[in-house]
């Protein structure tokens, strides 16, 4: 054989086992991140719409997945233009079961999964926004809508070998536009256009569970280190810091917005832990595979401390962002979007170097680049889709129903059953008083006086 044909051979990537089984367990995490999410924001509502916030999450699974099989994949990474791809995969079909992804050691199907999780959790996030007032119906054709117009377009720019992003040098290791930015930007554009919840700024919606907000943080953070590591695409080294740096700038963001929170409010609360490691994680994902530890430590308490402050434009500028996606994933998304230009190492998965690292500015103005991009398509079509499903069919419930709750109004159920612990109690009462022979009669106890 030619010397040329033989090194060809020795360069061709072959599938590596190692690798592929990284990825599936990748993406199985980057799937708990949905349900963990449904946790975190169905802790952060009232009771009367626990249900409603966790299904608006669910219902992202189904829909999203079936999307990505008729035509997502295809659109989001098939060779096509600069802003969309094209539909040779659709149906994901003329894909070989050992045909591997290109340049990689892992089969297309694999990368596939992989990314389809990242196409589910993107419209969930979006729908913390919107907690309490929107019909379930409405919802679902957004979400449908969305992906199809605004998503999967976004991770062909951000990420196809062709797209309008990624050619032009931004870098995103693992979603910080693509996802974060994207589900924040369309988030403000929704609730720009839909009407505000009842008591905005006079009531204080207090989260209803705090556990379920700890324990959908937790799954988020365990998660993410598939969100993180895995979008290297291979088991090595790279994954290794991506991983690190993952740790590293959650933990700093938390200690960032609680010591934001204590100065500014005097407590150091649950809440603020959990949503301090959410911005974190949102942070860390673009720049993970770009910045050092070190570097990790600096995003993390700057996206900590930031994001603590922003929360509380709402009010300010009179958005009612429910559950506060605005602050965390937009201005997150941009914070670590933005901080690549300034710590990337050039060490790590990319060569590309910051300010501090005698890079010049160059790759910071390729990030606003990017930023920018994204930020204003999302926000603006966004804004369209919700502007014609409120046209249509409407977007919200009646003031009416989300006063009475909108779990029993869109799915017939509530998340707690107080009828039957009162009826537990009153059962308890009637057995202790029978057997101290007192008497007593036990009168039936208001059992729909709920904190709602």
């Amino acid at each position: 054989m030619a010397a040329g044909f033989l090194t060809l051979a020795a360069d061709t990537p072959t599938l590596d086992s190692g690798s592929t089984a990284f990825m599936l367990l990748s993406a199985a995490l980057v799937l708990v991140m949905t349900p963990g999410l449904a946790f975190f924001y169905g802790g952060m509502v009232r009771v009367k719409s626990v249900l409603n916030m966790l299904m608006m999450s669910f219902i992202a699974i189904g829909i999203v997945t079936v999307l990505w099989t008729l035509y997502g994949f295809s659109v989001a990474f098939d060779s096509g233009n600069a802003f969309f791809g094209g539909f040779e995969w659709a149906g994901m079909r003329n894909i070989g079961i050992a045909q591997l992804w290109d340049g990689y050691t892992i089969p297309v199907y694999v990368f596939a999964v992989f990314q389809l999780m990242f196409a589910i959790i993107t419209p969930a996030l979006i729908s913390g926004a919107l907690a309490d007032r929107v019909k379930f119906t409405a919802w679902s054709l957004f979400v449908a809508l969305w992906a199809t117009v605004v998503y999967f377009p976004v991770a062909h720019m951000v990420w196809a070998s062709d797209g309008f992003l990624f050619t032009r040098g931004v870098i995103d290791f693992a979603g910080g536009t693509a996802v974060h930015i994207n589900a924040g930007a369309a988030a403000l554009g929704v609730i720009l256009v839909i009407r505000k919840r009842v008591g905005f700024k006079k009531d204080p919606f207090r989260p209803h569970n705090l556990p379920l907000v700890m324990l959908g943080a937790g799954l988020l953070w365990f998660g993410w280190f598939g969100f993180n590591a895995g979008s290297w695409l291979a088991s090595d080294g790279v994954a290794a810091v991506a991983f690190t740096n993952t740790q590293v700038a959650t933990a700093s963001a938390m200690l960032g917005w609680l010591a934001y929170e204590k100065i500014k409010h005097g407590s150091f609360t649950t809440l603020g832990a959990a949503s301090g490691a959410v911005a974190g994680l949102v942070a860390i994902t673009p720049a993970c595979g770009s910045v050092s530890p070190l570097g990790a430590i600096a995003v993390g308490v700057i996206a900590g401390v930031v994001c603590a402050a922003a929360v509380g434009l709402k009010y300010r500028f009179g958005f009612d962002d429910s559950l506060d996606v605005v602050g965390v994933h937009m201005v997150g998304g941009i914070i670590g979007s933005l901080l690549i230009g300034f710590f990337a190492t050039g060490g790590v998965g990319q060569t590309a170097k910051g300010v501090f690292y005698g890079g010049g500015f160059d790759q910071l103005w390729k990030q606003f680049l990017g930023v920018g991009v994204v930020l204003a398509y999302s926000l603006v079509a966004s804004a369209i889709l919700a502007k014609l499903i409120d046209l249509v069919i409407g977007f919200t419930v009646s003031e009416d129903t989300e006063v009475a709750g909108i779990d029993q109004a869109e799915h017939a159920e509530t998340g707690y059953d107080f009828a039957g612990v009162a009826g537990a109690v009153r059962s308890a009462l009637s057995s202790l008083d029978s057997s101290s022979g007192t008497g007593t009669q036990v009168t039936d106890a208001p059992s729909k006086k709920v904190d709602a």
